[in-house]
């Protein structure tokens, strides 16, 4: 239930993220979910991409600085309080929440959010028991 995320150190100059999604795109590329903190010097560019090993080796040899991270996914109903129901699993779990991001499925009533959490293993297995689906990252690739 483990998805690979790239995350892709840029530095905080005009063109590099088009560089990025230049790169990527020409090779057929396709990006399901990203996300983009920066400051004043430098960037984290966080991917979900269809095929990140061909995405990780686009971008280092374009001189990129490109890292792999475990996170998951969990499909939420897109309604109010839906994802306040999945926060309270991981609250009652003591399980620390990193960072977080979501995007919104194509032709579905529900948000998928990504979660960087301590323990993957143990959060996918208190989701489960809620009867929150995690989506694989066959799955989420797919999208």
């Amino acid at each position: 239930m483990k998805v690979k995320q790239l995350s892709i150190f840029l530095q905080n100059q005009s063109g590099r993220l088009a560089e990025v999604m230049g790169s990527i795109g020409s090779e057929e590329i396709n990006i399901r979910a990203l996300s983009l903190a920066d400051t004043s010097g430098f960037g984290i560019l966080r991917l979900i991409v269809n095929d990140k090993d061909k995405a990780r080796a686009v971008l280092q040899e374009k001189g990129f600085t490109v890292s792999e991270t475990d996170v998951i996914a969990v499909e939420i109903a897109d309604v109010p309080g839906g994802l306040a129901h999945v926060l309270e699993v991981f609250a009652k779990e003591e399980i620390n929440i990193e960072y977080m991001y979501a995007f919104v499925e194509k032709s579905s009533q529900n948000a998928v959010v990504i979660f960087r959490v301590e323990d993957v293993d143990a959060s996918v297995n208190a989701l489960q028991k809620k009867n929150v689906h995690v989506l694989s990252s066959q799955e989420v690739y797919a999208l």
